[in-house]
């Protein structure tokens, strides 16, 4: 599989579908902790899982001291498109958001593993459900699973059997302003299931 089975307006299409659903999320995170959320611009691109470990890395290469990666995986389902949302903790302090999310900062960590599962409910929920409604269908959500915490998030990944050699993979970042919680959705589509999301966006686009 290469890049040039997305056309350039199926691109634009599915990243403008990923601009609002990032907004419409980042809107539902602002409002239940009353803080302002920092978005960048949605990036779509086709990895393999090899390009998305390297991706990894150059999150993890940005931390400091031994600090590593803490990560959540959630599957979704629905109208001929399957895929999973990983979200990854980038140079977030987790007593300011057990804070923000009313946790106690200084709890055991199978409290802190409950507020990544929290936070991904939270802000991963939105977001799928805010492309399911904009391609007109619905997606079935996984329990969110922990990939890893303050563990090499990238070796955990390469250990999972993935049954694809290329997946479609839309990157979105968020920033708490005036926080330190930072973190990375990345809504990985395989490559089986990429036809149905094609199909949806060619119907959009005529």
């Amino acid at each position: 599989m290469t890049a040039s089975l997305l056309t350039e307006s199926q691109r634009d299409c599915l990243q403008e579908i990923a601009n609002v659903a990032m907004g419409q999320s980042a809107d539902h995170l602002a409002r239940l902790l009353d803080v302002f959320v920092v978005l960048s611009i949605p990036r779509v691109s086709l990895l393999t899982p090899n390009d998305i470990a390297m991706l990894l890395q150059s999150l993890q290469a940005e931390q400091s001291g031994e600090q590593q990666l803490s990560g959540v995986c959630q599957g979704f389902i629905g109208g001929g498109i399957a895929g999973e949302a990983l979200l990854i903790f980038n140079g977030t302090d987790y007593r300011d958001l057990a804070t923000l999310l009313r946790y106690d900062a200084n709890a055991e960590a199978s409290a802190r593993n409950e507020l990544l599962m929290d936070t991904t409910n939270v802000l991963g929920g939105a977001c799928l459900h805010s492309l399911a409604t904009q391609l007109d269908t619905h997606f079935s959500l996984g329990p969110p699973i922990l990939l890893g915490e303050h563990l090499d998030l990238t070796k955990t990944l390469k250990e999972r059997e993935l049954n694809w050699q290329n997946a479609l993979v839309i990157e979105i970042n968020y920033t708490i302003e005036d926080h330190k919680v930072n973190c990375d959705l990345l809504l990985v589509i395989s490559e089986n299931c990429i036809g149905g999301l094609l199909q949806k966006l060619d119907y959009l686009i005529d």
